[in-house]
């Protein structure tokens, strides 16, 4: 009996663990805006290193929403710095990339908060 109690004390404290880092993550997206993507670099990196703990869990979702959140918003920034000089459309992309981004980060991270998976 001692053991099934340690496994699902474990389990607990992995799952706090991935909660905290899903929260942390959230956090430096947030703080990304005020440090021109720095903080969304860090947070990507966080990411990719936790995801793999929280596999099975509620947390899985947040962790897969965040690394596609990242990318998908970098490579938006990327489009929309070469679109430009096309009569400043890029800067449409840009804050649509922005306001997007910053859509999943809240919606995230109320989810998180809420301890319901992303999807």
């Amino acid at each position: 009996m001692t053991d099934i109690h340690a496994t699902q004390g474990t389990a607990q404290a992995a799952s706090e663990e991935s909660r905290t880092m899903v929260l942390v993550v959230y956090g430096l997206y947030l703080f990304a805006a005020l440090s021109c993507g720095i903080a969304g670099i860090a947070g990507v990196i966080l990411a990719y290193v936790k995801r793999h703990d929280a596999i099975g869990s509620v947390w899985e979702s947040h962790f897969d929403n965040q690394v596609d959140a990242f990318w998908i918003w970098f490579a938006l920034m990327i489009g929309g710095i070469f679109l430009i000089p096309a009569l400043g459309v890029g800067f449409l992309v840009m804050l649509f990339a922005f306001v997007w981004f910053l859509y999943r980060t809240v919606k995230g991270l109320v989810r998180a908060l809420e301890a319901k998976p992303y999807f």
